[in-house]
C-alpha cells in the first residue's frame, strides 16, 4: 500500500509532461498556420501582380517581360517558411511595384484601363491583409516564445526540442502605407 502514493506521484508527473507537450505542440501549429496565412495573402498579392503584367502587355511587351522576369525571381513562402524568406518576397514585390510605375510613368493610359485598375484595388487589399497576418502571426510567437521561456515548460521545451521563433521585426519602410 506504500507504493500508491510514488506511483500516483509519478502518473500526475507523466500526466503534466504530456498536457505542456500538447500545449507546445498547439502553438507551434499556430504559428506554422499564422504563416501559412501570410503566404495566402502574398500568393494573392502575386495574382494582382500578375494582372497588372497583362494589363502592362498590352502598352509594352518589354516592361511586361521585366515584370515577368521579377515575379520568376520570387521564392515560394509557405507555413514552414521564416519571416526573413517573407522579408526577400516582400523586396521582389517592391522592386516589381516600382516597375510598374515606371510603366505607368509611360503610358499614362495604362491607369485608366480596367485590368490595371482592378489589379490595383486587389494589391491594396492584399498588402492590407498580408500586415494583419504579420501582426497575428507576431502574436503566436509571442505566445510560443511565453511557454518556450517559462518555468516549468521550459523544462518540457528544451526536452523535447522546441525553440523560440523569430518576429516580423518593424522597419520605418513598413510603417508607412504603400504609396503605388
Amino acid at each position: 500500500m506504500w507504493w500508491i502514493i510514488p506511483v500516483a506521484i509519478v502518473v500526475l508527473i507523466a500526466l503534466w509532461l504530456v498536457s505542456v507537450y500538447n500545449k507546445l505542440v498547439s502553438a507551434r501549429e499556430f504559428v506554422r498556420n499564422s504563416m501559412g496565412n501570410i503566404a495566402a495573402q502574398i500568393e494573392s498579392r502575386w495574382d494582382a501582380v500578375r494582372s497588372l503584367i497583362d494589363a502592362a502587355k498590352k502598352y509594352s511587351t518589354h516592361e511586361a517581360e521585366v515584370l515577368t522576369d521579377i515575379t520568376a525571381m520570387r521564392g515560394k513562402v509557405d507555413r514552414t517558411s521564416e519571416p526573413a524568406d517573407v522579408e526577400k518576397d516582400d523586396n521582389l514585390f517592391e522592386q516589381a511595384m516600382r516597375q510598374i510605375d515606371v510603366v505607368v510613368e509611360n503610358y499614362p493610359n495604362l491607369k485608366a484601363d480596367g485590368v490595371y485598375i482592378q489589379a490595383m484595388q486587389g494589391i491594396d487589399k492584399y498588402e492590407n491583409n498580408v500586415r494583419q497576418a504579420r501582426m497575428v502571426y507576431n502574436d503566436t510567437v509571442t505566445r510560443l516564445n511565453r511557454m518556450v521561456q517559462q518555468f516549468p515548460s521550459s523544462i518540457v521545451a528544451g526536452l523535447f526540442g522546441f525553440n523560440q521563433e523569430a518576429y516580423f521585426e518593424s522597419t520605418s519602410d513598413k510603417a508607412k502605407m504603400p504609396q503605388w
